[in-house]
């Protein structure tokens, strides 16, 4: 049968390439080691393709808190956004393609985005370009566009790992149509998580082999998730409530309502799956952000936007970074004060830590607006 895969050679010979498959598992997972890219990114999103960074093969998977390896999973690799993708491989002739695998990966994910930690993987990649005699941050940096930071690249994948914002690949030579069923079903339901059937197939004849690539189970519903999103107010704090509950939202909620009334305005961000809202203080023609709040429960110390005066000063900051210690339940490390560290809204819970903190932003708003002589909310 025709195959329908040609390739000419010299002297206008057309060459018709004969479906070859692959000789181990093994063979097949080495060869998306080497070139991640036949996960075709232009098919997962057109407008913006995916590219691949491979973080390490046979990653260990934790069944426990501060648990050894429990699972060990066939690929991680992370894409432009810092969104971690699980990879596993297999041949179409194992039967486990067609049900037990997709049980294997669930597993996998809600252990990896319960137990790994953003040092975990970072440790991983280090270790990989090491054994690749490369250094990490050159590669990394390689990878990323010019304008992205190494330190805010490993802050976002933290934030995707601690909002389960993963993706699932199922990569074999042939999908079975049971395995396609069962994926677009998982993208139906999952809000946070995009799930991928990849089919490579092997092509060769004579010294010449070609791989075909196509992308299975995506919907038009998920597709339409990856564009970006306008949060607002009502948006932002329905997702807040459906993640992270009412104790959350009542403390975003008094970090909103302060928002409003003590600083210039409140902008709300563009994340795809993640909302947020940051409140904007502005002097004359400088605008300052300093904290964030986000849908997966968490406050975002802005740190390493911190660039115009007087927040530029790293003795102010430091001063900032000493009274957010001081409440209760909130550990920013030292070396955290050029990047974006974060604490969870539950640190705030408890009345006192809240007023605390508020208390805190108050004085860091009045050292911002501090000698400019100008009225931000009326330059606004």
């Amino acid at each position: 049968m025709s195959t329908g895969i040609f390739v000419i050679r010299e002297n206008d010979r057309l060459l018709e390439m004969e479906e070859r498959a692959y000789e181990t598992e093994d063979v097949f997972q080495a060869l998306l080691a080497e070139h991640p890219g036949i996960i075709p990114g232009s098919q997962i999103d057109s407008a913006n393709p995916r590219r691949w960074l491979l973080i390490c093969r046979e990653a260990a998977i934790p069944g426990e808190e501060d648990a050894g390896g429990r699972w060990s999973l066939d690929h991680l690799l992370v894409d432009q956004d810092a969104i971690p993708t699980l990879v596993e491989v297999k041949r179409s002739e194992d039967t486990r393609i067609r049900r037990e695998v997709v049980g294997q990966m669930l597993e996998y994910a809600a252990n990896a985005s319960a137990y790994w930690s953003v040092e975990t993987v970072r440790a991983w990649f280090d270790a990989k370009c090491s054994a690749d005699r490369i250094d990490a941050d050159a590669r990394l940096r390689e990878f990323l566009d010019e304008d992205r930071d190494v330190e805010d690249f490993w802050a976002t994948l933290e934030a995707n790992l601690d909002a389960g914002n993963l993706r699932l690949v199922f990569l074999a030579d042939r999908i079975p149509a049971e395995l396609q069923t069962i994926v677009e079903f998982l993208n139906h339901q999952m809000q946070h998580m995009e799930v991928l059937a990849v089919e490579v197939k092997r092509y060769g004849r004579e010294d010449t082999t070609a791989l075909v690539s196509r992308v299975l189970g995506q919907t038009a519903a998920k597709r339409s998730d990856r564009e970006s999103r306008k949060w607002d107010e009502t948006a932002f704090f329905a997702e807040l409530q459906q993640r992270r509950g009412m104790p959350a939202v009542s403390v975003a909620r008094r970090l909103f309502r302060w928002s409003e009334q003590c600083t210039s305005y409140v902008w709300f961000g563009n994340g795809k799956s993640d909302g947020s809202f940051f409140p904007i203080v502005k002097t004359g023609d400088i605008t300052h952000t300093f904290i964030a709040v986000w849908t997966y429960g968490k406050v975002e110390v802005q740190f390493q936007h911190m660039t115009n005066p007087p927040s530029d000063d790293m003795g102010l900051r430091l001063e900032l970074l000493d009274r957010l210690n001081e409440i209760p339940g909130v550990s920013i490390p030292g070396d955290a004060i050029e990047r974006r560290p974060s604490f969870p809204l539950s640190a705030l819970a408890e009345e006192a830590q809240l007023t605390q903190f508020l208390a805190i932003m108050d004085w860091w708003v009045s050292k911002l607006r501090q000698d400019t002589g100008h009225n931000d909310r009326e330059d606004a």
